[in-house]
């Protein structure tokens, strides 16, 4: 099993779609990676040798921020919008959604379930 960015990569799937298995690494991006270690598309990841997983692991390291990195930099940001008080940190502090979707229905995935309010049945 290779280990990538801390991150163990299944051994049986192609090299494209187990590098997507780290957290900032879509299916463009590990195309991209794929070709800068020459890697074919049909290889799988159990067939790399060690020298072409310390190229992918140097070459993601070099150019990219994944995993834990990344994580902090996205929390950092929304920390940031939080003090400024600016109306999207206001949304991201009242747990409602950032980007001008409606609340009156829908938005359950941020609302969290529905609370019962009570004298509302008519």
């Amino acid at each position: 099993m290779a280990r990538i960015a801390g991150v163990n990569i299944p051994t049986n799937k192609r090299v494209v779609i187990a590098l997507q298995y780290i957290h900032g690494i879509g299916s463009r991006k590990a195309q991209e990676i794929c070709e800068k270690v020459n890697i074919a598309a049909p290889r799988r990841v159990n067939e790399l040798t060690d020298a072409e997983v310390l190229k992918v692991r140097e070459v993601i390291d070099r150019d990219y921020l994944v995993e834990g990195d990344l994580r902090r930099d996205v929390a950092m940001n929304v920390k940031r919008l939080m003090d400024l008080g600016c109306y999207r940190g206001l949304r991201h502090r009242r747990g409602l959604p950032v980007r001008g979707q409606r609340t009156h229905t829908n938005a359950r995935t941020r609302k969290g379930p529905a609370k019962a309010i009570a004298g509302k049945k008519k």
